[in-house]
């Protein structure tokens, strides 16, 4: 054994050997965790975290060294000379183990090492790779496992699982493993509220129905905070479409009683139902235009902001259903609020061309950018579909928005009625959720 040089002053720690590879320093009122690939290892994390504290406060340390087996003291100098041997005195609290002939695995690997601590830049090294903070909850939480066991559902591998009860459990197909690719994008963090805008100047280009059924997925999959909202300058169809409710409030009337809501101390979103179209199925809300045929009031851009700061304030996601009038003020601060544009149409020359123009305007207008992150959805007005239309729209559109997405023709939406959309085919389904994944990616 190295001779140990006297210190002016000495500092006693103790250190629980948990396992062959674990141990817990307690020193100074602090517990520092140790853990190690083998009992070497270990012993030469816990003289570097000793030879640490010995130095930096100029004294020795001893420390002894407790498991279920045996005893040991381990004193270490300022200078890195380092002593081992048998504890004298019984651990508190325990019962004495057995005779040091049967030393645990940990001690029994400790005792071959040489005596001779490490060099002094490898045991600061080891010093602060080993030392760590006192254990916390965050501590507990984050081992947690961060992703599930994912089980067949669907196709042929869901089938031989259920069948099986699971003692046959085949992965996911290549189709299910893509659709739970999506729904994990549409479910992303959002780290504020964000409002998607669907745009197309010309009627009869699947603006209302893309909103609503944007806003059901996203509703669906998020568990609601969602609001459709219809954003026309005079009298949209959106409030039309939705499922019945006990009132027919809109926007105008939620603009008359704004006050209450202004003050998040004072309100809450339950006091929105009274304005608000509850689609308890999709699990999203309806905001509707004015629908009093005689009325003369208006949401003008200065209302649709005072209106759109305090909905943010309830809803996560807010999806923006607009009208025809690129002109309009409301039009445009709706654009300008937007953190995702989606450009609707159906594969028709005269809507296509629409949206085509719309482009060319929001570029011209100082929105470039908005345009560039822009989601582009195609959506099939017939039964048969135009594919070499559908090509030629899809290069142009793909120039000029950041994707492309085909919707297939819906027979249950040609009626133009309220949506159900349990009515809704899986196509159709499946459509809407790779546009909304889409959208997601560029919130």
């Amino acid at each position: 054994m190295a001779a140990l040089s006297p210190a002016a002053a000495s500092a006693e720690v103790t250190v629980f050997v948990t396992t062959p590879t674990r141990a817990n320093v307690h020193m100074e009122g602090s517990v520092i965790q140790l853990e190690a690939t083998d009992p070497v290892a270990l012993r030469e994390q816990i003289v570097a975290v000793l030879l640490e504290h010995a130095s930096k406060n100029a004294m020795t340390v001893t420390a002894a060294l407790i498991d279920d087996a045996s005893d040991l003291v381990l004193t270490v100098g300022p200078d890195g000379t380092v002593v081992e041997g048998p504890r004298a005195v019984s651990r508190p609290f325990e019962q004495a183990g057995p005779a040091n002939s049967e030393l645990s695995g940990f001690h029994r690997a400790a005792m071959r090492v040489n005596d001779t601590a490490p060099a002094p830049d490898e045991v600061l090294k080891l010093a602060t790779e080993a030392a760590r903070h006192r254990p916390t909850v965050d501590d507990l939480l984050a081992t947690r496992p961060r992703e599930r066991v994912v089980r067949a559902q669907q196709g042929w591998q869901g089938a031989v699982r259920r069948l099986t009860r699971g003692v046959i459990s085949p992965t996911p197909g290549s189709a299910e493993l893509l659709r739970n690719s999506q729904i994990g994008r549409v479910r992303k963090r959002l780290d504020g509220a964000r409002t998607v805008v669907i745009l197309n100047p010309k009627g009869g280009a699947h603006k209302t129905t893309s909103a609503l059924l944007l806003a059901a997925t996203f509703g669906r999959l998020r568990g609601g905070s969602t609001l459709a909202w219809d954003n026309n300058e005079t009298r949209g169809t959106l409030g039309w479409r939705a499922q019945h409710v006990p009132h027919h409030r809109t926007a105008v009337d939620l603009l008359s009683e704004i006050e209450r809501f202004e003050v998040p101390a004072n309100a809450s979103l339950a006091g929105l139902d009274d304005f608000v179209r509850a689609q308890i199925d999709a699990k999203f809300d309806i905001l509707a235009s004015d629908e009093d045929a005689a009325a003369t009031s208006t949401i003008d851009g200065v209302a649709f902001r005072r209106l759109h700061r305090m909905l943010a304030r309830y809803y996560r996601l807010i999806i923006i259903d607009t009208g025809n009038n690129m002109r309009a003020s409301n039009w445009i601060a709706a654009v300008d609020a937007a953190d995702q544009l989606v450009i609707v149409s159906t594969v028709r020359e005269d809507t296509a061309a629409s949206a085509a123009w719309l482009l060319d305007g929001l570029a011209e207008k100082g929105f470039s950018e908005k345009v560039e992150q822009a989601v582009t959805v195609l959506t099939s007005p017939a039964s048969r579909r135009d594919q070499e239309l559908e090509q030629r729209l899809e290069a142009h559109f793909s120039q000029l928005t950041a994707a492309v997405t085909h919707v297939p023709y819906e027979p249950a939406l040609v009626e133009g009625g309220t949506i159900d959309f349990g009515a809704l085919s899986e196509g159709t389904h499946a459509a809407w959720l790779r546009a909304a994944a889409l959208v997601a990616d560029q919130l």
